[in-house]
């Protein structure tokens, strides 16, 4: 009661100031429901880019900015460069999880609520982004720097290479909770169609870590760098800025969303999570298998490892066009399927899956054809560069199925039904690691299999997406919108 008796206190004082909230609210809510109209009646492919491109420009930002402390790192030898690549399939699983697993299910949750016009729920729903926010970023604080000596051994890190690895891993991953909660908000604004304050937030960001980052990492006059650990310090202070700025705008109701304090619900955890679970295992799943090829790789020796990381970073550099692309289909897919334009909602499916086939298959026979275009970008080691040229040669040219499953994947998240694509990511892992993994150590398949086994799965995976698709099973039925409101 206090609280509330200062508000209204405070509001009496000063008239003028919650009159330009209550516009900045408005403004706000008017925002949204434009975003929504154009996603329900606008021209898909319009809509679709001015949806993906802002988040697509930040993102490519971010991963220049990554490749840039890649290159930094190179600096300080060998051994630092192999140690930032035992932590990087770690790393990114944790930035794909949270903006791209359970981040999917937040936007999708926001989005579905949007379409149906629930518009108190999608408010709601922000409280309990944050709630989930905390909690995973605490559980990968913990999990890396409790466990990520074994996790790096495991890899193959040994000696300078695994103390450079544990090092840059501590610092990051100091940063877990902040780096969730600028996902996962970030995923709640998508889900309304605000994709402008998020690539804001990320090209500050990208803006401020390029002269932090190798300030911290090399130093300047008399200021002494910290070497590895300044790379992983520089991302650790951005997100915790970041993580501010985002609270803040939330809080205002500026954003056509507003954080506020009230009752949570399991009903609308669960809307979160039916899908975010799933789209993070599948994301656990793209990584295991990324880590475990990795292993299979490292029994070929170090040069070999700092190859497959190199090149298989590529992969990972596509992730934001593929992403930002995702994105816009999962909030214009979440939105129609909320509102019941399911039949819409498929041929947005289909459109962004051939614009994404289209731009990572050019990519991959660019790299097939010239390997150190890309290889050499970071190192000249022969060892190195064999190997990462082996396999851009064998698996580039199938990146196109690469393009199916994320598309299609993000359709699935966009409809609440990630049932097939988490089967297709279980078979890609099978193929991939297991069978990767038992090819090299009982039979001895040199690399070139290893890759070709790699290259197998991508195909096979994105068969079982487009075959899901074709058959329905990844869409409510026209007139049905079970799973799309959530029971109070």
């Amino acid at each position: 009661m206090k609280n509330e008796a200062a508000s209204v206190s405070d509001t009496a004082a000063n008239p003028a100031a919650e009159l330009l909230r209550k516009a900045a609210e408005d403004s706000g809510h008017a925002a949204k429901l434009r975003a929504r109209e154009a996603m329900l009646h606008g021209p898909i492919f319009k809509t679709m880019m001015k949806l993906a491109l802002p988040t697509i420009g930040v993102l490519l930002a971010q991963t220049l900015v990554n490749v840039a402390e890649t290159f930094y790192v190179s600096r300080l030898g060998t051994e630092a460069l192999i140690g930032v690549a035992l932590v990087f399939p770690l790393w990114m699983l944790m930035t794909m999880m949270a903006a791209g697993g359970i981040g999917g299910g937040v936007a999708s949750a926001v989005a579905r609520a949007a379409g149906a016009g629930r518009h108190d729920d999608a408010n709601a729903l922000v409280l309990h982004t944050l709630v989930i926010a905390v909690a995973f970023g605490l559980l990968f604080s913990v999990l890396a720097i409790g466990f990520g000596s074994l996790l790096y051994q495991a890899l193959g890190g040994r000696g300078e290479a695994l103390h450079s690895a544990l090092i840059y891993s501590n610092y990051i991953f100091l940063s877990a909770v902040p780096i969730w909660v600028v996902n996962l908000l970030s995923a709640a604004l998508r889900g309304i169609g605000n994709v402008r304050v998020p690539a804001l937030v990320t090209f500050v960001g990208a803006a401020v870590l390029v002269p932090l980052s190798p300030l911290l990492i090399f130093g300047l006059g008399p200021f002494h760098g910290f070497g590895v650990a300044g790379a992983g310090i520089a991302v650790t202070l951005y997100y915790c800025a970041a993580a501010v700025v985002m609270l803040r705008y939330l809080a205002s109701g500026q954003s056509g969303l507003r954080l506020s304090f009230e009752r949570l619900r399991w009903s609308l955890f669960r809307d979160i999570l039916k899908v975010g679970l799933l789209a993070a295992l599948n994301t656990v799943q793209l990584n295991l298998m990324v880590l475990l090829v990795t292993a299979a790789v490292g029994r070929f020796g170090e040069g070999a490892i700092g190859g497959y990381g190199t090149a298989s970073r590529l992969d990972y550099v596509l992730i934001p066009i593929l992403f930002g692309l995702g994105t816009a289909i999962l909030t214009m897919v979440g939105t129609n399927v909320g509102a019941g334009h399911i039949g819409r909602a498929k041929r947005i499916a289909w459109y962004g899956t051939a614009i994404s086939v289209a731009f990572t298959e050019i990519v991959g026979l660019i790299v097939a054809l010239f390997p150190w275009l890309w290889i050499g970008l970071f190192s000249h080691d022969a060892a190195v560069l064999e190997t990462g040229s082996l396999y851009f040669r064998i698996v580039a040219p199938v990146y196109a199925a690469n393009g199916i499953i994320f598309a299609l994947g993000f359709a699935a998240q966009g409809g609440g039904r990630m049932g097939w694509v988490f089967i297709a990511g279980a078979v890609r892992l099978v193929i991939a690691a297991g069978g990767g993994w038992l090819a090299v150590a009982a039979f001895g398949v040199p690399e070139a299999g290893l890759f070709a086994i790699v290259a197998l799965a991508l195909i096979v995976a994105a068969g079982i997406c487009v075959a899901a698709a074709l058959a329905g099973a990844m869409w409510p039925p026209a007139n049905d919108k079970a799973g799309v409101t959530a029971k109070r």
